[in-house]
């Protein structure tokens, strides 16, 4: 057995409780890019979402709570089923990292809302 090595830093950026155990059968990762300003618009997905920013910013918000400002490092998660109201690109645009957790059979959906 090897002793840690004190050149390598664990920390725990995001842990996110499941309202209800999902029977994952698979994560599929995306990279997502929005342009300058562009806003990503009302919008739901049919699986929990997890995800990190790798560059530019964007505002995020789940309708009803507060506004934040996503920079690079960051994280965030997408509810099942929960109207996400904002993610909304700053001047800078926004790439992130979006992590679908899936059940077997299950292809990520996302569905805008009037």
């Amino acid at each position: 057995m090897s002793t840690p090595d004190s050149s390598v830093t664990r920390t725990v950026v995001l842990d996110q409780t499941l309202p209800a155990p999902l029977a994952t059968d698979r994560v599929e990762v995306r990279r997502i890019t929005i342009a300058p300003g562009q806003a990503a618009g009302l919008h739901v997905h049919n699986g929990p979402v997890f995800g990190s920013v790798e560059t530019g910013s964007a505002v995020y918000q789940i309708e009803g709570g507060p506004e934040t400002v996503l920079r690079p490092g960051d994280t965030f998660h997408e509810p099942a089923g929960v109207r996400v109201a904002k993610f909304d690109a700053q001047a800078d645009g926004v790439t992130f990292l979006g992590y679908f957790l899936l059940e077997a059979g299950q292809t990520a959906e996302i569905a805008f809302v009037d």
